[in-house]
């Protein structure tokens, strides 16, 4: 299961939107710094209202849809990659997701204090950056330091990429700039993935506003990675109320959908998914893999042994499937069902039906 990492100062909301996002009291939301010091981790439902349609179709008995993990690590700090405020436990933990969700304070409350006694969400959002790429900064240059060392006769050839490629990413960290927003050929990609370095991982923003926030106050925190705003004592509340109550509140607000669906699709968009679907009396499910995934392997998700027993499948948008009322005589003689091999790389919005040889 792929993870999000939510980071950011401490108290700025980062876990009322965790315990808002699980609908639990999981993680200890206090007024001070490192209140939360182990994660907190929680699996959280990708909403797709796909699903309940494909279900009434089939007379699904059940519906299962994929889920996303968040994993709410304690507040860095200034001088985190120098151990300030414990920040290499922390900073250990970042480097264990798969991305990373950056929640900046925007909201005032004086109430609630704010590690460097001011609002500036540019400021803090550059803060947690150039800790991220000073850690890396370390990696880095420990690694060049070993592979020059090693790259001595018969093996200097061989490392001369390695250090190219080291070199090329120390200088986009020395420009105070992270490491995703290089291009990089494969065989780059593969010595900088080795690395397992903090600015490599797709990041988004949380700006975390006021209730009554207006265009005015939203601040652009970074031209190349999306942002998106919520209001984390909002989601709290919503949270706490039943589906049906919680739709009212947001209606009488004069919003669609709550802060959090907005994170967790801006998540899974993140870290670079695709949902297809299976449909059937049993079951409607959703199922999350890799974007440009091939048919045997998406068959491998659902089950290890599939991908070796593959065959076929048959894939049809999910909504001719719905236009055509499932898998019968009406969507087999409209032409929309595509009888597919091992090379198709599966689309969101495919349901699948797989042949698999026991």
């Amino acid at each position: 299961m792929l993870s999000v990492g939510i980071v950011g100062l401490p108290n700025v909301g980062k876990s009322t939107l965790f315990n808002a996002l699980t609908r639990s009291k999981q993680a200890n939301a206090q007024n001070y710094p490192f209140c939360t010091i182990d994660p907190n981790v929680g699996i959280v439902e990708v909403p797709d209202e796909r699903l309940a349609k494909l279900a009434e179709v089939s007379k699904s008995k059940k519906i299962v849809p994929t889920v996303i993990e968040f994993v709410d690590i304690a507040g860095l700090v200034a001088g985190a990659s120098k151990g300030e405020g414990l920040g290499n436990q922390f900073l250990s933990h970042i480097r264990e997701v798969d991305a990373i969700a950056q929640v900046v304070r925007a909201f005032k409350d004086d109430n609630i204090i704010h590690v460097n006694n001011k609002i500036d969400p540019k400021n803090d959002a550059d803060v947690i950056n150039l800790e991220l790429i000073l850690a890396d900064l370390q990696t880095v240059n420990k690694k060049l330091s070993t592979v020059k060392k090693d790259a001595k006769g018969a093996n200097a050839k061989e490392m001369a990429k390695t250090i190219e490629t080291l070199e090329k990413v120390l200088k986009q960290l020395e420009a105070e700039k992270p490491a995703r927003e290089l291009s990089y050929d494969e065989e780059e990609l593969i010595i900088v993935k080795e690395l397992h370095l903090l600015t490599m991982k797709p990041m988004l923003y949380v700006l975390n506003v006021d209730e009554a926030k207006t265009n005015s106050e939203i601040v652009t925190l970074g031209e190349n990675t999306e942002q998106i705003e919520i209001c984390a004592r909002l989601e709290a509340e919503l949270a706490d109320l039943s589906p049906v109550e919680a739709q009212e509140y947001l209606n009488s607000l004069g919003l669609k959908e709550t802060g959090l669906d907005k994170l967790i699709r801006a998540s899974y968009k993140l870290l670079n998914l695709v949902t297809f679907l299976t449909s059937g009396e049993p079951e409607t499910r959703a199922w999350t893999v890799k974007r440009d995934t091939k048919a045997p392997d998406a068959a491998g998700v659902i089950h290890t042994d599939f991908i070796k027993g593959f065959v076929k499948a048959d894939v049809v948008n999910w909504q001719d499937f719905i236009q055509y009322g499932g898998w019968g005589e009406k969507l087999k003689e409209s032409g929309k069902i595509k009888l597919v091999g091992k090379d198709y790389i599966v689309q969101d919005g495919d349901t699948v039906y797989f042949h698999i040889n026991a």
